[in-house]
């Protein structure tokens, strides 16, 4: 590919060499560097990768792409740009043939319900006959091909990688969850999105090494409005009105508010033996009946930022209703359904703020027992610890105590600070160090009308121990635990 090729929607100075180049590969990992190819020096969190200039030189880099001048063999193009990661985003899009041109770009963003939208975006436009690709906190889905997430959002490479191998999949649209990190360090630059969505805001991800504060967190998110045709706002966001700040996009609002454009009214909660789901009514730009077993006002939202989302595509209510009523996302409010006695669930909250929310939102089904069951990984806040466990003293009839991914430390002393906090609420707890034990012991000790979460893990499948991954799965230790009290009983 020609180096002018790739260059034509990037601003640069060319400060050194010639523009008349071929290009073989594009790298920002010096270690993938090549004869011929052009790297581009992202300044991380860890390295920089100005640092390596000379090195990925000496591997026959043709050009560089920098922020700052760097002592390179004068046969070596240096371009000089404002914001590398930007480039780096540009020159990925132009790259791989601009993939997003080929498909309808969804872009979900919020502190919560990112990942529970984008299943019900993909599985209503699946049902529809749009072939949907996905990328997630959970996983990449192409097709049949799944790929476990690092990031909630990929480094622009990745994602331009991933369009293109979506659209050469046959897909015809895509649905991704936009971090506000992802946001901040350009990694869906290089492309404008079709849909932008906002699904809330909370004080999250406020700290040294994400947003500076709540302004800084709430400017990174309405970048997304910036870049995209058609903006959809949960109009009942108290941040709604800076959400649309220097927005370029056409507008659309969805909530309970009576202004917003899709409004879900009538809410009911739904509850059976084993069962716990919500209904509501659809009014505004669309009006039918939703019911989902998914608990919980949150589902409402999530549920009804789905439909706004696939009405631009024309689907069919009934395929609407249908698709919400069949999807289920791994690890959010997970359904296991072993017992017509109790429920049981399986859930990812993980910090005070989720657990709370969760706990919350279960209350409201008026449980004979709320019984929750979480951990606390090793090498994080120990404030968080005193947090969950209080949370969960408080809103919990019993807590079980337990282990999550102690990491390097050891899982005793991890409990032992949870217990700290449980002991300042009311509640009831027990302390079992063994996961499997742990969920064996609420199971067997079930009663009727009880409703059970494990909370921390969600959709992981192993354990981290001292630097290594033990695999292990929620849903196959229950299986295994509901096999063995089969045999014994």
């Amino acid at each position: 590919m020609k180096l002018t090729e790739l260059l034509a929607e990037v601003s640069y100075t060319c400060i050194q060499g010639s523009l008349e180049r071929e290009i073989t590969e594009l790298a920002y990992d010096s270690r993938k560097a090549v004869e011929g190819s052009i790297f581009v020096c992202i300044s991380g969190a860890v390295r920089d990768g100005h640092e390596f200039a000379g090195e990925v030189c000496e591997k026959g880099a043709a050009v560089l792409v920098v922020e700052r001048e760097v002592l390179v063999p004068e046969t070596v193009t240096v371009l000089l740009v404002e914001n590398s990661r930007l480039a780096l985003a540009q020159l990925s899009a132009a790259y791989f043939g601009h993939p997003a041109r080929e498909l309808k770009t969804i872009g979900i963003t919020g502190t919560k319900g990112k990942t529970t939208t984008t299943y019900m975006v993909k599985s209503i436009l699946e049902q529809s006959g749009f072939k949907t690709g996905l990328i997630g906190t959970i996983e990449t889905i192409i097709g049949e091909h799944r790929i476990p997430a690092k990031n909630t959002t990929p480094e622009s490479y990745v994602v331009q990688k991933t369009f293109r191998e979506m659209a050469d999949a046959g897909c015809e649209a895509v649905v991704m969850e936009v971090s506000s990190q992802g946001l901040m360090l350009h990694r869906v630059g290089g492309f404008v999105f079709d849909y932008g969505i906002f699904t809330n805001l909370e004080p999250d991800h406020i700290g040294p090494n994400e947003h500076k504060d709540m302004e800084d967190y709430i400017s990174c998110k309405a970048m997304l409005f910036q870049q995209c045709r058609q903006g959809i706002f949960n109009r009942d966001s108290e941040y709604f009105e800076q959400m649309l700040k220097g927005h370029t996009c056409l507008v659309e609002t969805f909530g309970f508010h009576e202004e917003a454009d899709l409004r879900a009214k009538n809410t009911r909660l739904i509850q059976r033996p084993g069962y716990l789901g919500i209904a509501y009514d659809v009014e505004g730009l669309s009006s039918f009946h939703v019911e989902i077993d998914i608990p919980g006002r949150f589902s409402v939202y999530n549920s009804l930022t789905a439909i706004a989302i696939c009405r631009h595509f024309k689907v069919k209510e009934e395929t609407i209703c249908h698709a919400l009523n069949e999807v289920k996302v791994k690890g959010r409010v997970e359904l296991v359904p072993i017992s017509d006695k109790f429920t049981l669930m399986i859930d990812y909250a993980h910090n005070a703020m989720s657990l709370e929310s969760l706990l919350g939102t279960l209350r409201e089904y008026e449980p004979k027992r709320l019984v929750c069951l979480f951990g606390c990984g090793g090498n994080r806040s120990r404030l968080r610890r005193f947090e969950m466990g209080e949370i969960s003293s408080r809103m919990a009839d019993l807590t079980v105590v337990t282990s999550d991914n102690p990491r390097d430390e050891e899982p005793q002393a991890i409990l032992d600070d949870i217990i700290t906090g449980v002991k300042k609420g009311p509640g009831k707890y027990v302390s079992i160090i063994d996961r499997k034990e742990a969920i064996r012991y609420c199971i067997e000790n079930a009663n009727e009308g009880d409703v059970i979460v494990l909370a921390g893990k969600g959709h992981e499948d192993y354990q981290e121990i001292k630097g290594k991954k033990y695999k292990m799965d929620e849903r196959d230790l229950i299986r295994d635990i509901v096999e063995e009290i089969k045999v014994l009983g």
